[in-house]
């Protein structure tokens, strides 16, 4: 190791307890994404659910996550960064134990979605608060913060795996255990506010839709996270078609897609943005995307052959993300808060429609349709962003900074 990697490295770790505190309370955060996909089947089954209740507990945490984001920029610009986080924390800690603790599919669902709005207020307010507590600047806490991300989104199904093998109410139980303790050593190291930013009025998300730009974007990442959110949340009943149906196996599965998902996001998306244009990344994304849709459609009877699918899929879905927010940080002049919040409102919309009607769809014609229709959406999504290429010329004419880069991995992957 040459001394200037052995500098960076001890610099890196040599980091005050408060921001170990944050960057552990982001890995449990990320974890939410996948935590739920392997006990998906188990549920069903000890609930007496159907794959079409079950997948509500998607809907319900998107839809509250993404009408949330249209008031956390409000929020946290007049209670401040630490409020924000421990508000958010409390609240995944009390819907976390209530979810475990439920006797109904319809209470699970219900408190998925408070678990949704508490982590819509954390996510939206860490990588601000990392970036104040680092030592070493900027650049050391985006490191810290991508690398919490990623591990956060890889073993999240892991773990949802390993304590749903036992009970699938012990996901929930160790989600806010953690969580728990996050909040106690955010409480006790992390110092309070400094200057807060200028307080946004509450309008200013809904005012920010009429731009063409931004449109044009949320229109196509509506479209973009109908297909992501059939592929994660449709794909564990259709696992459980072909015989895998425990929660270890199933995370496995989830792992190997996670993993896949924080590389690209993380190292390969940037890479591509250096040297191709972003609307050009983000046209071959979808056409892949949908490429691959289609073939787990037509290897639909073949437990590998979805495997294999999934787990590319999650190499595509990472650099889509990751440039997909890029591009909403560089449309306009807006703040990056407010076109981040009104840009998610719209696309989270897509991903809290698509699980049930991927079962629904399955239900009546079949494991191959929720598939197909996920990739013509993507499709979709690929033929706004073309018709809508004039708007965008900000979007490849600028190089976005390491914050923003950090902060549009975050935002893609909440």
């Amino acid at each position: 190791m040459s001394g200037g990697s052995a500098g960076g490295f001890r610099e890196l770790v040599r980091q005050p307890r408060s921001v170990w505190a944050v960057a552990f309370a982001c890995v449990v955060a990320f974890m939410g994404i996948g935590l739920v996909d392997p006990i998906l089947p188990a549920i069903a089954a000890d609930l007496d659910a159907s794959a079409t209740q079950t997948s509500l507990l998607f809907t319900s945490y998107l839809l509250v996550t993404g009408l949330a984001m249209l008031v956390t920029s409000w929020l946290s610009s007049r209670i401040g960064a630490k409020r924000t986080l421990l508000l958010g924390l409390a609240l995944i800690v009390v819907f976390a134990i209530a979810a475990g603790a439920s006797n109904s599919v319809e209470a699970v669902i219900g408190f998925r979605a408070g678990w949704g709005l508490g982590n819509a207020l954390f996510i939206s307010t860490a990588l601000a608060t990392i970036v104040g507590a680092t030592s070493g600047g900027t650049g050391t806490a985006i490191v810290l913060y991508e690398a919490a991300l990623g591990l956060g989104i890889a073993i999240g199904p892991l773990v949802g795996g390993l304590l749903g093998s036992v009970s699938w109410r012990g996901p929930f139980f160790g989600t806010a255990a953690l969580m728990a303790i996050g909040f106690i050593a955010i409480v006790t190291l992390l110092r309070s506010d400094g200057e807060r930013p200028t307080p946004q009025p509450l309008s200013a998300p809904f005012r920010a839709l009429r731009v063409p730009a931004l449109a044009v974007l949320a229109i196509t990442a509506l479209f973009y996270n109908i297909a992501f959110f059939v592929l994660l949340a449709y794909t564990p009943f259709a696992l459980e078609s072909l015989g895998i149906d425990d929660a270890f196996t199933l995370g496995l599965v989830f792992f190997g897609w996670g993993i896949a998902l924080a590389v690209t996001s993380v190292a390969v998306a940037p890479a591509l943005t250096r040297r191709l244009r972003r609307t050009s990344v983000l046209a071959g994304g979808f056409a892949v995307l949908a490429l691959d849709l289609g073939a787990i459609a037509l290897l639909s009877a073949s437990l590998a052959g979805i495997v294999v699918c999934v787990v590319i899929g999650g190499l595509i879905l990472g650099v889509i993300n990751t440039v997909l927010t890029e591009a909403v940080m560089e449309a306009t002049d807006l703040p990056r808060t407010v076109a981040s919040s009104a840009y998610s409102a719209v696309r989270f919309l897509g991903g809290a429609v698509a699980p049930p009607a991927a079962a629904e769809l399955a239900r009546q014609f079949g494991t191959p349709a929720p598939y197909l229709t996920a990739a013509g959406s993507a499709v979709l999504a690929l033929v706004v962003l073309l018709l809508g290429r004039r708007v965008l010329g900000r979007v490849d004419d600028r190089i976005v900074d390491p914050m923003e880069e950090a902060e549009a991995v975050g935002s893609g992957d909440a």
